[in-house]
């Protein structure tokens, strides 16, 4: 259990505290994801509510990984690419898909700990299992689908050049790229209260610990 904690204020470093990703985060980030998931694969890990969350979110560097090893062939092998913006953008929505994903888990992980430290008996028929299955679950459907809007948007963007004015396909893109900025603004603002969020109900735990 020391090392999952470890591993969670490595991810809590990196995409809560950190404002930005970088080289350094994301490496250590894939390391500490691989050897999670290497642990969780021990019969003396118990399954927990939490511990499914945590897998869930070392899983979700599997995108980040896609996306790093496709640049590193391309860079390395030189390999041309017949639609680069195509390419382009997929991989960055793909770490944008991993971001959120991880932001969400991480929320739900502190939500967990609340619970646990103020409401342990009160909350306990919550924090089962199957409960953090089905949240995890939800949690990828919708990043999953956010991810597809980013992409149709960028991929309709791209085509839309050589498309008459008045065709449907300029309504198809006007419609795309005004839900991908709507849910983008929408993101962000998310991501700005997840993090005062997480701060507050960690300012919470560590007095109450301290107090006890």
């Amino acid at each position: 259990m020391k090392d999952l904690r470890r591993y969670l204020v490595l991810k809590y470093i990196q995409y809560l505290v950190l404002s930005s990703p970088n080289a350094v985060s994301t490496f250590l980030g894939l390391l500490g994801s691989l050897y999670t998931i290497i642990i969780l694969q021990s019969a003396k890990v118990s399954s927990k509510s939490t511990v499914v969350l945590i897998s869930n979110l070392a899983k979700a560097d599997i995108l980040v990984s896609v996306s790093v090893v496709s640049e590193m062939v391309v860079w390395t092998f030189d390999v041309s690419i017949s639609s680069t913006a195509f390419t382009s953008a997929l991989l960055q929505n793909l770490l944008t898909a991993n971001a959120h994903i991880s932001c969400l888990l991480l929320s739900c992980v502190a939500f967990e700990a609340y619970m646990i430290t103020f409401f342990p008996t009160e909350s306990r028929h919550l924090r089962t299992v199957k409960n953090a299955r089905l949240t995890s679950r939800i949690i990828w459907i919708l990043v999953i689908a956010e991810c597809a809007l980013f992409q149709t948007d960028d991929l309709l963007k791209a085509s839309s050049t050589s498309a008459p004015t008045r065709s449907p396909c300029v309504l198809l893109v006007h419609f795309c790229s005004t839900a991908a900025a709507l849910l983008r603004s929408l993101s962000y603002f998310l991501g700005i209260l997840l993090r005062i969020v997480n701060v507050y109900i960690y300012y919470k735990i560590f007095f109450s610990v301290s107090n006890r």
